[in-house]
């Protein structure tokens, strides 16, 4: 039995992990009933002919809704309520029978390749072993492997010896092979970073195969720049990196220099869930103090020379002046909410710039609408509204669409005169005033006081769009004298004034790195 992920972002490794199965149990919250993207895995599983078994679990809690989320169930899968099992985690509550319903339910694993002898097995899952390298998890799709058994990943075009072969009781359980049907796990002693991936193939080293079909290598949808808060730890952050590698595949990064931050990593992830997951870690996992700039996507930009050109980092997108055209990632997206709402998200929908597909209502009071909007504008909070214009109800999955031409510029801040590159970011050409002006002012509030005055400013379009001014600091240069000559006063100001006019001219602002963090944060 595998476990997927729920979230989007992991949609992939759903895929293949459904890809190694013949059934699968569809799990639904009778607390919350059916979510956005319980749609779409239930599509998948539809797709590639599984059984499903519906289920309500958590009947326990005194918030459930038993009857109308069955109902929701029932109108989702044309099938009658009483056929949806109940379970509770908790009490233990129709676990027996759901079992029973698998073993009597699901199909037996069936071959589809006429060369039976043949080994052939789909990677769903790997972990990485600080002893035993990566340990890859796989459903033998045709054929036998032992241990011992030189064997290659056909994406990654990367031989091994199976140092163990094993299946899941449900811990690592060692056996003497894995035959065509079985699902169970390969040692495969490798430890270099980025060669295991989810959706590749491992067969016998001997043999000339394909890859099974459906593999996709992960390609990053959200990029973020990375560094450590001192620069003394930017080794250490690098081998975490390398060491979060080893065992996810999709997660990208390379070395960039930022003139106020130091050294650090531009990073590609697969979606907001991804990111916040592997900062997390390298927080936790590994004590590190980091900075996170505003999540950025993939942009391609076709200049007026003809030259085409992908952009993953604000800061390098181009003039206004130098651009023909500019092409964005959208989204595809399913939003399920009680009906109430749905008046409130359609005008949360029509300031996010989506465009509103088809809607249909099922079960007792819940519609489900597909709407296409730029991913831009999916990552710009749309998830915290979305929450709050429906009091948490709704839910939202989406999976990635087409590339189509936007209208959009690059904003930077400037402190001092100077570009700050970590608070560059691309918006929308009718937003663009709106968004200066809030991070103009945001800036304005957090920034400490200089010496001399200091102007932040909001520059697009080759202009200024919002500018505030912060005062320096004031020093009375005249409070240890007690009477005296006033010329003398007078001059003491006045050499003041002079230093602080030198000051500002050659003189940097130092920006603590709260004030980054601070920015980082939604607006």
């Amino acid at each position: 039995m595998i476990d997927t992920p729920g979230h989007i972002d992991f949609s992939y490794e759903v895929s293949r992990a459904l890809k190694a199965v013949e059934g699968c149990i569809l799990l639904v919250d009778a607390t919350q009933g059916a979510q956005a993207q319980t749609l779409t895995t239930l599509n998948m599983a539809r797709e590639l002919g599984l059984t499903i078994i519906p289920v309500v679990s958590k009947i326990d809690s005194p918030l459930a809704r038993i009857p109308e989320v069955k109902n929701e169930i029932a109108s989702l899968l044309n099938v009658p309520s009483d056929q949806i099992l109940e379970v509770s985690g908790k009490t233990g509550e129709g676990v027996e029978k759901l079992l029973e319903e698998v073993i009597r339910r699901v199909p037996p694993p069936a071959s589809e390749f006429p060369e039976k002898n043949i080994f052939r097995s789909l990677i769903f899952d790997f972990q990485y072993s600080n002893h035993r390298g990566v340990i890859v998890y796989v459903r033998v799709m045709s054929g036998e492997v032992r241990k011992n058994t030189p064997l290659i990943f056909k994406v990654a075009d990367k031989t091994f010896t199976a140092l163990e072969v094993g299946v899941f009781s449900p811990s690592e359980v060692p056996t003497e092979s894995l035959s065509a049907g079985e699902i169970g796990y390969i040692v495969t002693g490798i430890k270099e970073p980025g060669i295991a991936s989810v959706g590749d193939t491992v067969s016998l080293a001997k043999d000339n195969l394909e890859p099974l079909h459906g593999y996709m290598s992960p390609a990053p949808v959200v990029w973020a720049s990375i560094y450590p808060e001192s620069q003394d730890d930017f080794t250490s952050f690098k081998q975490a990196l390398s060491r979060l590698k080893l065992s996810d595949s999709s997660f990208t990064f390379e070395e960039e220099s930022s003139g106020t931050l130091g050294r650090g990593f531009r990073c590609g992830f697969l979606g907001m869930l991804h990111l916040e997951i592997i900062t997390e870690r390298l927080r936790r996992e590994f004590n590190l103090n980091l900075i996170v700039t505003i999540p950025s996507i993939t942009y391609e930009i076709l200049h007026r020379n003809g030259k085409r050109e992908i952009i993953y980092s604000p800061s390098l997108f181009p003039d206004d002046n130098t651009v023909e055209k500019v092409f964005e990632p959208w989204a595809k997206v399913k939003i399920i909410t009680p009906s109430q709402y749905l008046g409130s998200i359609m005008q949360k929908l029509f300031d996010h710039e989506a465009i509103v597909g088809e809607a249909e209502t099922f079960g007792d009071n819940r519609a489900s609408v597909s709407v296409d909007m730029p991913l831009r504008e999916l990552m710009r909070n749309f998830f915290d509204e979305l929450k709050s214009v429906s009091s948490g109800y709704a839910s939202i999955s989406y999976e990635m669409g087409e590339l189509k031409e936007a209208d959009v510029v690059r904003l930077d801040i400037l402190v001092a005169d100077e570009p700050v590159q970590a608070f560059s970011k691309v918006v929308s050409r009718k937003r663009v005033e709106e968004e200066a002006e809030a991070s103009v002012e945001k800036l304005y509030n957090i920034l400490p006081r200089q010496m001399f005055t200091t102007k932040i400013q909001g520059v697009a379009l080759g202009r200024i769009i919002s500018s505030r001014t912060i005062t320096a600091m004031k020093k009375n240069v005249t409070a240890h004298m007690y009477g005296g000559d006033i010329t003398r006063k007078m001059k003491l100001r006045e050499k003041q004034k002079k230093g602080k006019k030198k000051m500002k001219e050659i003189g940097k602002v130092n920006i603590p790195q709260e004030v980054f963090l601070k920015m980082m944060r939604s607006e």
